[in-house]
């Protein structure tokens, strides 16, 4: 923000790191520093878990600064945020491997498919300050439903209490699921290329990870597992996808 005030043309971060990794070390042993990366990708890598907040990257992208993350004890060029169109000759189709702990799965069985149900259920959630993240229904049978998303595990109970209290849900027809993460692919070049959803389903069926949810933008796939699987998913998918 003070950057953009000052219409300065470049802002630099100094952090405890040396920049954005194309995934968590913790979990990836093979990931690494990201040298170039867009604004577009960057806000999904930190609604994803990557630790920079997206408000300073939006104040960035809306004012054309470039920004620089750097390690502050450290030599070293860190990660560059600029535009799209200044990355085309040098972006990879994904450009990083985001994931994020503490997801809970609420599941609401047999609801009536009808119109305003969904908004029913998800307007006092908005009122409580829940976000909700991912959204599954199943296809209609008898004009009943299910209804899946996801919550922060903090949210979960205050969700529960909220449901029962609209008389929307009951102990019969809720079902709750903690434990539970998210792993993704982000980059540009996902949009205008096919298959990249395909192969990552396969990886992690070849490392028998089961997929609960799918959820896609036009730069990112993320999938939710169980949180223990977290670092297999995300070693397997950046060996196949980070080059």
């Amino acid at each position: 923000a003070l950057a953009a005030a000052l219409n300065a043309e470049q802002c630099e971060i100094y952090t405890d790191v040396q920049g954005i990794y194309s995934a968590d070390p913790r979990l990836a042993k093979n990931s690494k520093l990201i040298k170039n990366i867009s604004y577009e990708e960057m806000l999904e890598m930190a609604s994803l878990g990557a630790k920079m907040h997206p408000r300073s990257i939006e104040i960035a992208a809306i004012n054309s600064i470039k920004m620089k993350i750097k390690h502050a004890a450290k030599e070293g060029d860190g990660t560059t945020l600029m535009k799209d169109n200044d990355l085309m000759e040098i972006r990879n189709a994904v450009t990083g491997i985001p994931t994020s702990t503490g997801v809970s799965k609420i599941t609401l069985n047999n609801i009536s498919d009808k119109p305003g149900i969904a908004a029913s259920i998800f307007s006092p959630l908005s009122a409580k300050g829940i976000s909700v993240d991912v959204i599954v229904q199943t296809a209609s049978s008898d004009r009943k439903t299910n209804l899946s998303f996801t919550v922060d595990d903090k949210d979960v109970n205050l969700c529960l209490n909220e449901l029962k209290e609209k008389n929307i849900a009951s102990n019969k027809n809720i079902k709750t699921e903690k434990g539970l993460g998210k792993v993704s692919i982000v980059g540009t070049g996902i949009q205008n290329q096919p298959g990249y959803a395909a192969r990552m389903f396969q990886i992690l069926a070849k490392k028998n990870i089961n997929i609960e949810m799918i959820t896609t933008s036009e730069i990112r796939i993320t999938c939710i597992i169980k949180e223990e699987n977290l670092s297999k998913a995300a070693s397997a998918l950046h060996d196949e996808f980070i080059v």
